[in-house]
């Protein structure tokens, strides 16, 4: 069940009604993933709905989207090095494929993850890894979520 927030990710952060949202960036919004089967994956949402393509931003603007997906990927990765000794790294995509926003992934990797599987990009994950309530965002990330936040906070200071 979508909830209402859902329908319009980045309205819904404008308005303060986005549960996801860690902090608000110079041109964006850091949220956590509604999805954790990799812990701390993350999002850089723009915060201008209308924005499809980073080529529509203008010069300054599209600066700081990639600075903040910079950004939110190195707080990702500090904070997920801290919280998981078998942290590999990040993998940051602007796809826009789907959704008709621009917005950027934060995929943290593990060694933990499958062999056939660690080394590919996580599109490659099954399915119902996706929708399995198991990984599904609720209260047992509120640590992640502190963790990614205060990096983000470092950084911003």
């Amino acid at each position: 069940m979508t909830d209402e927030w859902q329908k319009d990710r980045i309205g819904s952060a404008l308005q303060g009604r986005n549960p996801t949202v860690l902090r608000r960036l110079t041109a964006g919004f850091a949220v956590i993933g509604d999805v954790q089967f990799l812990p701390g994956y993350s999002v850089l949402l723009v915060d201008d709905p209308a924005v499809q393509r980073l080529s529509e931003l203008p010069g300054d603007k599209r600066l700081a989207f990639l600075s903040g997906m910079d950004e939110l990927g190195e707080a990702v990765e500090r904070a997920c090095k801290r919280l998981d000794p078998a942290f590999r790294r990040v993998n940051l995509e602007i796809l826009g494929n789907t959704d008709p926003f621009l917005h950027a992934h934060v995929w943290p990797r593990f060694d933990w993850e499958p062999a056939h599987l660690v080394g590919r990009p996580v599109w490659l994950y099954p399915r119902e890894q996706w929708s399995d309530e198991r990984y599904a965002l609720g209260p047992q990330h509120n640590a992640l979520r502190q963790a990614i936040g205060g990096e983000l906070d470092g950084l911003a200071s």
